[in-house]
Parts: structure tokens; sequence; C-alpha cells
């Protein structure tokens, strides 16, 4: 009962990782698609081969035809004189252009239009595709990458073949735009703009993207650049109704600005819109440029003199039995707050294991909003997850048994193992793990007290992104499969430790899986004494 209870309590209160969209957020699920699209690929070469089958057979018709009645039409009467040719035209005309008209009626994409139709109810739809163009422009924001080096496929650390199209920006544009999202809208406009410019083909017209871009420049403050564009336009498609009211508009703001602007200066027109250009909007992230900067390897708060107090050692669990032949490779990652990475936690059969039991039942999950209670989805929490119960497998119950061994702090009143998959710029922002004390019924219905630590396996590497990071304190822990780190979300006294407030950054280049374990403060009171002062 007991964890049946942990298992609804904390669907309702934390679930996991979720965006506006379902499948790209777990990469695990995201590979199925891959299959189906292999096997439609197959199915619509099988569908070419028999359309050219088809075409060849009417084309062997039409030769053998084309020839027959060039001679039969020079001399018809003379034709018709032999029976024989009588005898085919009438054959040719009752059967076997009968023949003819049914091979060309003939569909042979019935067998791929059937195919498709069985995989399309488990294709991506509009929403998340909307959330795969957002999780590339949030990715460009953490990691500040430029929109050319981006649709060039030039990652930190990868370099690829693979391109954006000008359709592609453009249409990354538009789903910014669409949301009033100007700041990115200009960037990945101005970057179609750029490639348009350097003739690359695209459905796109070169009007359309000025359109899209000069008015979005307007948005961002910047008058003289959106009359510049519009002039631009104008001079491309003089009769386009919408420039002309703009411009017109444009120059009743900024009469001056516009005498300014000469015919002239069109061709050489002005730095390429960057990065940088224009500010940021704010949003609800007071630690936003904290965070991104830690994601990005910088602003790390962990001095030489400090990293000379950090120590790796054997850890046995206080002379656990079960760690005393082969005792736990623990290394220091950080000083204070304390938090430890241990070495060879998991196994790669473990890890996998593991991820094969979680994949059927990964979901989007949803989070309850502190002020209704009410489930709903949120933006800052981006993978997909599943909870396995020590009974689902021999492997899940040892790793728990581990757990406890290694922390010294029971798992019995602990919550079920959560396995996450993270998707196209997946991430968590900065959140705490224990519950406030605006929030203090957030674990009431469980009856085991306040999230006292927090387990996080890592059970893959990740080329690019993808690491824990803490805004409070400056430090980045990044991903190694295999291992684990541990900390204590509350001191001793049982107050909460605000600085474990930390983050999963977005995971730029790869596929981020973790496993954590939430450690209560039920059960803890003999292994775990309580402090007397606040703050220890």
């Amino acid at each position: 009962m007991r964890k049946l209870l942990s298992v609804v309590v904390w669907t309702l209160l934390c679930c996991s990782l979720s965006i506006q969209e379902d499948i790209f957020t777990s990469i695990g699920q995201m590979t199925d698609l891959i299959h189906t699209e292999k096997e439609l690929v197959q199915s619509l070469k099988e569908y070419i081969q028999a359309e050219e089958s088809k075409l060849a057979a009417v084309k062997s018709w039409a030769n053998k035809l084309d020839s027959l009645t060039r001679v039969s039409s020079s001399d018809p009467e003379g034709f018709l004189a032999h029976p024989v040719n009588a005898y085919k035209l009438m054959k040719r005309l009752h059967t076997e252009w009968s023949q003819l008209e049914s091979l060309v009626l003939q569909d042979p994409s019935e067998g791929f239009i059937s195919n498709i139709s069985t995989h399309r109810p488990f294709f991506p739809d509009e929403e998340d595709e909307k959330g795969a163009a957002k999780a590339l422009m949030r990715l460009q924001d953490t990691y500040q990458l430029d929109s050319e080096s981006f649709s060039r496929g030039k990652l930190p650390g990868l370099h690829s073949n693979v391109l954006l199209t000008v359709d592609d920006c453009f249409d990354m544009g538009k789903t910014a735009y669409n949301d009033g999202d100007y700041y990115h809208s200009v960037l990945w406009m101005q970057q179609a703009l750029r490639q348009l410019d350097m003739g690359e083909d695209a459905l796109a017209s070169k009007a359309t993207v000025l359109d899209y871009l000069s008015y979005s420049v307007y948005q961002m403050g910047d008058l003289p650049r959106a009359i510049e564009l519009t002039l631009r336009l104008v001079a491309l498609d003089s009769g386009h109704q919408r420039a002309g009211a703009n411009l017109r508009y444009f120059e009743r703001l900024l009469s001056k600005q516009l005498t300014e602007v000469k015919q002239s200066e069109l061709a050489s027109f002005e730095e390429p819109i960057q990065i940088g250009t224009y500010a940021r909007p704010k949003d609800h992230l007071p630690e936003r440029e904290v965070y991104e900067a830690l994601c990005r390897g910088e602003g790390v708060k962990m001095t030489e003199k400090r990293r000379s107090g950090l120590f790796c050692r054997y850890h046995d669990g206080n002379r656990n039995p079960r760690l005393l032949l082969r005792p736990m490779m623990e290394e220091d990652e950080w000083d204070s707050p304390r938090i430890v990475r241990y070495l060879n936690a998991l196994s790669h059969d473990e890890i996998e294991t593991i991820k094969q039991l979680a994949k059927p039942n990964l979901a989007r999950a949803t989070v309850r909003d502190p002020k209704t209670g009410v489930l709903t989805t949120a933006n800052y929490r981006v993978s997909k997850s599943a909870w396995l119960e020590g009974e689902d497998d021999p492997v899940v119950a040892r790793v728990n048994q581990r757990i406890e061994d290694i922390t010294g702090l029971t798992v019995e009143t602990a919550e079920l193992l959560q396995v996450a998959n993270y998707g196209v710029g997946g991430q968590y922002e900065p959140h705490f793990d224990f519950s406030r004390k605006d929030e203090p019924d957030a674990f009431k219905r469980l009856g085991t007290g306040n999230r006292v630590a927090t387990f996080l396996n890592y059970m893959s590497d990740v080329e690019a992104g993808g690491a824990t990071v803490f805004p409070d304190f400056g430090a980045a822990i990044w991903p190694r499969k295999g291992t684990a780190v541990f900390w204590y979300n509350l001191f001793s006294s049982g107050e909460g430790d605000y600085r474990t407030r930390h983050a999963a950054c977005p995971v730029l280049v790869g596929n981020k899986w973790v496993s954590n374990k939430w450690i209560h403060e039920r059960g803890q009171e003999f292994r775990r004494p309580c402090g007397l002062t606040p703050g220890n």
C-alpha cells in the first residue's frame, strides 16, 4: 500500500520531465520512428518499382501500336484488305485496348498508402514539430550557437553534413513568429535570407522572408533596420500590399531616420543580425544567465585551492558486508555542499536491463500546479520517465539495495526508482528536490517526510551538454555512464539546503538516460540523527 501511495502521490506532485509535445521528449521512443521511416522508405521503393514496371508495359504497348498505326493509316483500305489485319483490328479494339485500359487504371500505390495509413496515427503531429523547433532554439540560447553554424551542422565538438535548408530556417522562424517570439524569428528569418542571397533554391520566396523579417525586426524595436528591410522588399516586389502599408506606418514613426536611408545603401546591407544584436527577452527564471553559463562549462566556481581539498577513496559503507570485498570508488565532486560521485555504480548489463524495463512505460508526465493542484505540462521539464519497483526485476531490487548500502540510508521509505530519457533539447530547469516551507503538504500523503537526499545514476554518456548544474554555488557535474552522484537536500536539522537548487542542462548532442532515487526522512532517525542547530 505504501508503494502504491508513493506512485500515486509522486505522479501528482512531480512526475517527470515534459513539454507540450509527446513524441520528441524521449530519444528512446523516437528510435521507433527511425524504424518506421525505414519501413516506409522500403514500401515507397516497392511502389516506385511497381510504377516503373507499369510504365514500361504501357510504353511497350505505345511503341508497338505506334508502328502498327503508321502502317495501317497510310493505306487503310489496303491494310484491311488482308483478313488477318481486319481480325486483329477487331481483336485489338475489343480485347487488347480493354486490357491496356485496365493496366493504366491499376494503382500500384495501394500497398504504400495502406502501409503509411497504418503508421500515420503514430507520426509526430504539428505540436511535435513545433516543439522540436523550440527545442533547437533552446539549444541555440543555452549554448550561444549562431544560426549559421547551426544550419551548417557545426555544433560544439561535432561537425556533420546535416544541414538546414532555407525552408527549414524559414519554418523555424515562422514557428517563433506565430508564438510572438520575434527574437528568434529575427535570427532564423535572417539565416533564411542569407542562404537565399547565396543562391540556394527554396519554396519560400525572398519577398516572403523579407516580409516576416522586417516586421519581426520592427517588433524588436529596430525601426531603421525595419525600414531598410521593407525598402528592400518594395524594391523586390513593388506591388506588395502589406510592405507598402508597413512602410508608410514606419515612416510616420521614424520620418527623420527614413530620410537617412538611401536606396543606394540597399546593395550594401547591414551586418547580419546575430545572437547579441538584440537583447534576449527576460523570462521566468531569475538565474537564467548563470544557469546557462554553467551548462556551457563557464563560471564554475571551483578554484585550484578548493580543488586540492577534494579526494578519491574506497567506500565500504561503514563496513557494510556487501561492500567489504568490493568497495565503491568514491570521488569528491564538490566540497560545500558535499557532492560525491561513485564509479561503477551500475554495470552495462544493469543499465540495459533498466532501460528495457522502462521503455514500454516511458510516458509524457505532468507536474502539479502549486496554485490549483491541477496536473499540467511544464515547459521547464523536458523528458519522458517511467517508474520501476523492486518487484519488477531482480536488477531493480539489486540497485535499490546498492543505493542503501552506499548511502547508509534506508530506501524502504524512498520513492520508486525513476528512469528518465531526455529527447531533443531535453532539460530540467533549476528546481529544488525537497519541499519548501510554502508547500508544507507536498509529501503529506506519503507519510515519509521530506526528501532528505538524492541519488542520481547516469546511464549514458552525452556527447555535448546534459550537465547537472547548481547555479547557487557554481558547480557543474558532467554525465559519465555507470557513475552516480549523491547529495543531501536537507541539513541534519531538517531544514532545507537551498544551495542544492539544481538543473539538468539541455542535451545538445547525444541521448541522455538517468535514473534517480529520492530518499525520504522517515526511517533515517538512527542512520542520520537530527542535528539541533539550523543549517547544519
